[in-house]
């Protein structure tokens, strides 16, 4: 069996890998240790008075952006 370079791969790809081959526990580890490496977007504060609005807006960016990259 071969080894999987799991870091020469795309965040697209490795998520493809994964999902594919759901019993490789290490690309999935590999996956969320590379998400949770990201900083956190904070979208709006519960104190916001327009915090509504921004979390919407916020969903529709994610979904256009899905929509985009051809995800379902």
């Amino acid at each position: 069996m071969s080894l999987v370079n799991y870091n020469a791969m795309s965040d697209a790809e490795l998520k493809q890998y994964f999902l594919k081959h759901r019993g490789d526990k290490a690309a999935f580890q590999a996956y969320l240790d590379r998400i949770n490496q990201r900083p956190l977007r904070i979208i709006a504060s519960p104190s916001d008075l327009d915090f509504d609005e921004k979390v919407q807006a916020a969903i529709r960016q994610k979904l256009e952006a899905a929509k985009n990259s051809g995800f379902k």
